[in-house]
């Protein structure tokens, strides 16, 4: 199978830049000609998407997996928090990426867009699949569940406790990266024919994990 897609589906989560709208409109085009389950999906983020305000785009992208985020890009901390098994896979991920001559820029060797290009640039499809089944599918539900009403609201609560103020939410597409993870998601299992497995116990609940570091970071400050 040829998995080249993945490096075109890593721009959709890439911070975005002016050409940013173009390379999304690429995806679009791509995933309603080959995937028509996720054509819903793709096509509610472009309709939501700024693409004519620059500002509007990064602040809707830093609102989702930055400063006072929904989530993170980052897969080893959606499923494992700061615990050792992320630094692990994180030892594991970059003698993958360096083999394969994958840059990974500014970003670490579990940040989603760089996780996507390696896929596309790896032979070993056992490994392949065991990083879809083990990594992407389950932190791809995870961060999709991070957008539930309920979770949004008490990470806001999180913010304004520890910083008393929040960054205020755009009204319009809010929602935005919601659906561009569920065209993903469908487009991971379209290729791999992937089936539910239980959900393993996290090892940290991702609100209480990031309570723990904004604590960190305050001591440090003071």
């Amino acid at each position: 199978m040829n998995l080249n897609h993945y490096t075109l589906m890593a721009d959709l989560f890439q911070y975005p830049d002016g050409g940013y709208p173009q390379r999304v409109k690429d995806i679009q085009d791509f995933i309603d000609n080959n995937y028509p389950q996720a054509r819903e999906d793709i096509d509610t983020f472009v309709e939501l998407l700024p693409a004519d305000d620059l500002n509007k785009m990064e602040e809707l992208y830093i609102r989702s997996f930055d400063v006072q985020s929904v989530t993170t890009l980052d897969i080893g901390y959606v499923l494992f928090g700061d615990d050792y098994k992320r630094g692990e896979l994180l030892a594991n991920l970059n003698r993958e990426h360096g083999q394969a001559d994958n840059d990974c820029g500014s970003e670490l060797g579990d940040h989603l867009p760089n996780l996507l290009r390696l896929i596309s640039k790896l032979d070993d499809r056992e490994l392949i699949v065991e990083m879809i089944e083990e990594l992407l599918v389950p932190a791809i539900a995870k961060m999709i569940s991070e957008f539930e009403p309920d979770r949004l609201k008490k990470k806001n609560e999180l913010y304004e406790k520890h910083y008393k103020t929040l960054i205020e939410t755009p009204e319009e597409g809010y929602l935005m990266y919601l659906s561009a993870l569920k065209a993903l998601d469908k487009v991971i299992r379209k290729d791999f024919s992937v089936v539910d497995k239980p959900v393993k116990r996290q090892t940290i609940d991702f609100l209480q994990s990031l309570d723990t570091e904004i604590e960190i970071e305050n001591e440090v400050k003071t």
